[in-house]
């Protein structure tokens, strides 16, 4: 059993200074969220593997911020293919992960995200900035990974965990 942590980034800043989309940076909420969802996932696990991140600046950022205050220990690997990701964009990355990979978490946007949660198990969800959904897919290789493989375990915000955690 393999599970994929999907992990929306936090809340950007529309008002900041930045050429394009792809340059969009965090707010202090957005950051704070990062943080928080990074230590819940390191109190709750399962602790991912593997990150892999959207290029875009805004899920960069709460990758590293995640994982820095969760201490997860994780390098991140950043690509360009989860910058407005399908699912079926998803699933190439993610074929690509060693079969050592047991979690992986994945940093990026609506809609891909909530997109790729119905994908894989059929359940229909919004992700809010900085929700974190894990989905338990059974295959024993990220090579058989495909639509309809996945079970969804749980849908968090940071909201819903404020008061849990530290």
């Amino acid at each position: 059993m393999k599970r994929i942590v999907l992990f929306r980034h936090g809340k950007s800043d529309w008002d900041a200074e930045y050429g394009n989309d792809h340059d969009r940076p965090l707010q202090g909420r957005g950051k704070k969220a990062a943080k928080l969802m990074g230590r819940f996932l390191r109190q709750s696990g399962p602790l991912p593997d593997a990150v892999v991140s959207s290029s875009a600046k805004r899920a960069h950022r709460t990758a590293e911020l995640a994982n820095r205050d969760g201490e997860w220990g994780v390098e991140i690997q950043v690509t360009g293919n989860l910058y407005g990701a399908s699912p079926r964009e998803l699933v190439a990355v993610l074929s690509e992960l060693s079969a050592e990979v047991e979690t992986v978490v994945a940093v990026g946007h609506e809609p891909g995200w909530s997109s790729a949660v119905e994908y894989f198990t059929g359940a229909r969800v919004q992700m809010p900035t900085a929700a974190m959904a894990c989905v338990a897919v059974g295959i024993s290789s990220w090579a058989d990974l495909a639509a309809g493989t996945g079970e969804l375990e749980w849908l968090v915000t940071p909201r819903t965990v404020a008061g849990s955690v530290g």
